[in-house]
């Protein structure tokens, strides 16, 4: 059974300057919402039978997950709409589901901390709603964390989330811009998101579209993962491909 940390999230999303040649999209709505802590697990993962002589393999540091099995290492949190979002495996995809309006779902890797590292990921947007999908660095209860963000409209965003008390978190926006590289609901979308030393790259499609200087957060290490959010539309189905996780390019 994964923890399931509910989160009250208030975000305000101011505009930065676009990228050149972009298309100007719609906005997408502000976070705004209250929850309770609950639990969630992986749809298809069984209770396990504890054995004393089993002495589980540590869990990596880098890798590549490509979700063939239920995933290990992952914490589930969950915030806005108290519905129950859907955790699964599928088709060698991890599935992050919501079915209610207004719900944010988070995989963290609680495995390890992490200083300078990049993460990419390889998902679709399958049930064609509008939604936010994207990746977290430097994540800590204690310190906040980093949140880039792509759109379905073509916008993308960087956010500093923290926590203002128990299940309490305040979002503030760094920047946001829009891609003409970013892909429409239903398409394949490869994102990746570099954090080394004071600076986060967002990257889609292996092109770094923005480069941030993030000094003023003084975030210096913390978990990375992945995320899905749903708004106004529903249902949203986030199917992650795969996720790596690797030393950043020098």
């Amino acid at each position: 059974m994964k923890k399931l940390f509910l989160i009250a999230c208030l975000i305000l999303i101011t505009a930065c300057q676009p990228v050149a040649n972009a298309p100007t999209p719609t906005a997408m709505p502000s976070r705004a919402a209250t929850a309770t802590q609950t639990s969630i697990p992986f749809t298809d993962t069984p209770q396990p039978t504890p054995t004393p002589e089993f002495t589980p393999t540590p869990l990596p540091r880098f890798f590549t997950d490509e979700f063939d099995a239920s995933p290990a290492g992952w914490d589930i949190l969950q915030a806005g709409s108290e519905a129950t979002p859907t955790i699964r495996n599928e088709n060698s995809h991890l599935i992050l589901q919501m079915d209610a309006p207004y719900n944010w779902v988070y995989a963290v890797y609680g495995a390890q901390d992490y200083e300078d590292i990049r993460v990419d990921a390889l998902f679709t947007n399958q049930a064609g709603s509008p939604a936010s999908i994207g990746l977290v660095c430097r994540y800590s209860e204690k310190e906040g964390w980093l949140e880039y963000n792509v759109s379905t409209n073509g916008t993308y965003s960087l956010l500093y989330g923290n926590w203002l008390a128990d299940g309490i978190a305040d979002y503030f926006p760094i920047m946001d811009g829009s891609s003409n590289l970013i892909q429409p609901s239903g398409a394949a979308q490869e994102i990746g998101m570099v954090c080394s030393g004071t600076t986060v790259s967002l990257l889609v499609n292996q092109t770094v579209i923005r480069n941030i200087d993030v000094s003023r957060y003084e975030l210096t290490n913390g978990k990375i993962g992945i995320t899905a959010s749903a708004f106004e539309n529903v249902p949203v189905v986030a199917a992650f491909n795969w996720v790596r996780v690797s030393e950043p390019h020098p």
